[in-house]
């Protein structure tokens, strides 16, 4: 009885976690809204040019030439390659199980 219920566990743990990373935010760095609404413009025009300024005199200071939220394009090359080898694993772990049920040991 409890091999029976075991595949369907499997899949009901398998489903619940797909479903829970469907709801894993993007971690993406831009703003599409604006931060604040019912200010006038000149302040918040005054405020960024400030802003810069600080940021800039601070990198200067640091010797920091790197940008803050750098949203280019990352290299998938590594975590293709990682799926595709769990992947692979995966199935040979269901061919295993499989073939390990079919001798029955």
């Amino acid at each position: 009885m409890s091999s029976v219920r075991r595949p369907l566990l499997t899949a009901t743990a398998a489903g619940t976690l797909l479903c829970a990373l469907w709801f894993v935010p993007s971690a993406n760095a831009s703003q599409d809204t604006p931060a604040r609404t019912g200010t006038s413009e000149s302040t918040t025009t005054q405020v960024t040019q400030q802003a810069k300024a600080l940021s800039e005199a601070t990198s200067e200071a640091a010797g920091d030439a790197g940008q803050l939220a750098d949203t280019g394009s990352p290299d998938t090359t590594p975590y293709v390659i990682g799926g595709t080898l769990f992947l692979a694993v995966g199935a040979g772990f269901v061919v295993y199980s499989v073939r390990r049920e079919r001798l029955e040991f």
